[in-house]
């Protein structure tokens, strides 16, 4: 009996491990977007599915799909049931590109309840992998409350060696 109770926590301590990670990223870092109007074609490199796996040698899967010729459709981690989806799209400066991240919802189909849904990446695909890195907010305040004000403050600071965080690599997924 006892051992039955140790599994039953240890399942919901892997799955409030899944909920907290998942709310990292749906609890977004920025109210406004630098993009209102995607321009930028997609990359068409970073498009598929893609695998990592985590320090606890747990795998996870992030998919990039064309959402039309500007935009992503992005479900992350792709294949969980508690998968997010986000809409993406590029953003260029001083030699900098990002992807516009608009976190949409869940795959249980909750919506982001506060108005923090965007998020800012750079990534670099090469050699079969995707490496992103986040924006990072103790450089780029995330109180900016103007999509001009963002994209000037990001401009000023494009050369600050911690601008960008957390890298993450994906390989590509060969399935």
């Amino acid at each position: 009996m006892r051992q039955g109770v140790g599994i039953e926590r240890g399942m919901k301590m892997k799955k409030m491990l899944v909920l907290v990670s998942c709310m990292a990223l749906l609890g977004c870092d920025y109210m406004v977007p630098l993009v209102e109007k995607p321009e930028i074609d997609i990359d068409r490199a970073a498009l598929g599915l893609w695998r990592r796996t985590k320090d606890g040698g747990e795998s996870e899967q992030l998919l990039v799909l064309p959402l039309g010729k500007k935009e992503y459709l992005i479900s992350y981690p792709a294949g969980s049931k508690d998968a997010m989806f986000a809409r993406g799209c590029l953003w260029r400066c001083e030699g900098l590109t990002l992807i516009q991240l608009d976190w949409i919802g869940t795959a249980r189909g909750k919506l982001a309840d506060n108005k923090r849904t965007f998020q800012y990446a750079a990534y670099v695909v090469e050699r079969g992998s995707l490496r992103i890195r986040m924006l990072n907010v103790d450089i780029i305040d995330n109180k900016i409350s103007s999509s001009a004000a963002l994209a000037k403050e990001i401009a000023s600071k494009v050369e600050e060696p911690e601008l960008l965080i957390d890298e993450k690599v994906f390989w590509k997924s060969e399935d």
